[in-house]
């Protein structure tokens, strides 16, 4: 009798293990590293346009503290490149969060890097 409880407690521990997917496979979780990578690219995108209102508030005449914000979001934009990377080497995650911080990231930096250079020459 014992022995019949043990061996269905067995079965519904390897049940929850596996989870309630198709094929028996659980849900994997994002990477950490990722989500932190997509709240960098997130945080980004909310200073660009802080500084557009600023700019237009101003009308163009704070270049100082638009280009000094401006050269700190380009700092972050690297951390959050550097983050995304670093998502990838963890293991048994959904690399999806990876993916999308990567290519903004990448899509910030570069932009920020464009208008840095369009205002030196």
């Amino acid at each position: 009798m014992q022995r019949g409880r043990d061996k269905e407690k067995e079965r519904q521990r390897e049940r929850r293990k596996r989870g309630n997917r198709k094929y028996g496979q659980a849900r994997l979780k994002p990477s950490k590293k990722g989500i932190v990578s997509c709240v960098i690219a997130g945080t980004i995108a909310a200073v660009l346009l802080i500084l557009i209102v600023i700019t237009y508030v101003y009308k163009g005449k704070a270049s100082g503290y638009i280009g000094g914000i401006g050269v700190s979001a380009l700092i972050f934009s690297g951390a959050g490149i550097v983050s995304a990377i670093r998502g990838f080497r963890e293991r048994e995650k959904d690399y999806r969060t990876c993916k999308a911080g990567l290519a903004f990231n990448i899509f910030f930096l570069l932009s920020l890097l464009i208008f840095f250079l369009g205002g030196l020459f």
